[in-house]
């Protein structure tokens, strides 16, 4: 597979060689590619001029949002184990980057290219202890790097659903030496488990620990403030209310029909809108159709100036970062992502807040989602006439939607400590 590895330092060698060119603007790339740019030396200089060489350092990779759900828990149940740790955060996705602010972090920044003299400089300079990957990549450069310099590396929340494009080939063969390096690799399940194994890792560092992601929603809902400006109006007018998260043009297209059915039999029924990336055209655009049939509608932005809803219909996410509190205040949630060969968004976030939920078809990229369905705490639609359905059982039916949220609530709780089992694993690595 040598040459599977010259190509690929060589494809990653033009993306940043041309990088600057395309990093020229205001979207998601370009704000990647921008970071990117510059992250090896945000990092090398925190560990030059910042890091204590007397404490523990551990870098901890989570590609984006959900992933970063499962680092935050871990670093916090670290942190809680080891008080002295200093911690190195990086993320790939932009999306991620507004969460990693809010993070129990000494530095954060975008992965650096995962090339020998990015990744060998803030090796060098950053000297971690530990190198932790979130749920679902490894980058080859990087581990091989961390081994020169015999840094052991992890996997936290390992999870490899059974249509991952990592168990097919070249990727398989591609990675399975990075695979094999791994010191420790905690597994959401025992499917998962199975799969990390047949992707390399060796049985003997395997652990089924659970998804840390689930303390860190749990606990965020605990924390919630109903109080806060984005949740007081909805608690002082109380309407029944569908929370559509994270969604997609594709979701859009279903979920939009369905409102339409379901309110003519529910009338005072108000939706509440969370587009995946939340643009000022997008929000205009969702904004105009809900108008054109009716709908009352408000940015979540307006609400909170307004300090209500009355009256309001529709409300529209204006921004990242509160979905998780948004499902506080509804009845019913809808989880975006499942007409996407991705697959569905995290669901454990509505589950938390004691909502029953609904996606599309492609969601097996989520253990928790199956988890759900099976416990009649989730279904899955593939149509408008579906959806509409399965929000009318829900919202009209009292017994069916209670008995729903207490299997949906019963699964966070049962999944809970992922984080600590998370650690237990880890805790040799770092020392007494």
């Amino acid at each position: 597979m040598l040459r599977g590895r010259i190509l690929y330092r060589f494809l990653v060698g033009v993306a940043r060689f041309t990088a600057p060119i395309l990093a020229n603007g205001t979207g998601k790339i370009s704000r990647g590619l921008k970071g990117k740019l510059v992250a090896h030396k945000v990092l090398a200089k925190w560990g030059e001029e910042k890091r204590d060489p007397h404490r523990p350092t551990v870098w901890v990779h989570a590609p984006s949002v959900g992933e970063s759900l499962q680092a935050c828990a871990v670093i916090e149940a670290l942190r809680a184990r080891f008080p002295r740790v200093q911690v190195v955060f990086t993320h790939f996705s932009p999306s991620a980057a507004e969460f990693a602010g809010r993070m129990p972090v000494e530095v954060s920044a975008y992965l650096p290219w995962d090339l020998r003299e990015t990744t060998g400089r803030v090796l060098e300079a950053v000297q971690p202890d530990l190198l932790i990957f979130s749920k679902t990549e490894v980058w080859p450069v990087l581990v091989d790097e961390a081994q020169k310099r015999s840094v052991p590396v992890a996997l936290v929340g390992g999870s490899v659903p059974s249509n991952a494009g990592r168990l097919r080939q070249p990727m398989r063969t591609f990675l399975r030496a990075t695979w094999q390096r791994l010191a420790v690799a905690c597994a959401i399940g025992d499917a998962d488990a199975h799969r990390l194994q047949s992707l390399g890792v060796f049985p003997g560092v395997i652990s089924v620990t659970g998804d840390p992601a689930v303390d860190a929603v749990a606990q965020r809902v605990l924390d919630v403030d109903a109080t806060a400006a984005h949740l007081a109006p909805f608690h002082s007018d109380h309407r029944p209310t569908v929370i559509a998260g994270s969604t997609w043009s594709a979701d859009l297209k279903r979920l939009l029909v369905a409102l339409e059915i379901i309110r003519r039999v529910v009338g005072e029924v108000r939706v509440v809108i969370a587009p995946h990336e939340p643009s000022e055209l997008g929000v205009t655009n969702l904004r105009e159709w809900l108008e054109k049939k009716s709908w009352s509608t408000r940015t979540l932005e307006e609400v909170e100036s307004s300090a209500s809803v009355n009256g309001v219909d529709a409300v529209i996410v204006d921004r990242v970062g509160v979905l998780p509190d948004l499902y506080t205040v509804g009845h019913v949630g809808y989880v975006g992502g499942g007409f996407h060969r991705a697959g569905v968004h995290s669901v454990i976030e509505p589950a938390a807040a004691r909502l029953p939920v609904i996606f599309g078809p492609h969601y097996r990229n989520s253990s928790a989602a199956i988890d759900l369905l099976k416990e009649g705490a989730a279904k899955v639609i593939t149509d408008a006439e579906g959806l509409a359905d399965s929000l009318l059982g829900w919202l009209e039916d009292t017994k069916e939607h209670g008995d729903a949220t207490n299997r949906a609530f019963g699964y966070i709780q049962t999944h809970r400590g992922g984080a600590e089992r998370t650690v237990d694993a880890l805790a040799h690595l770092l020392g007494p």
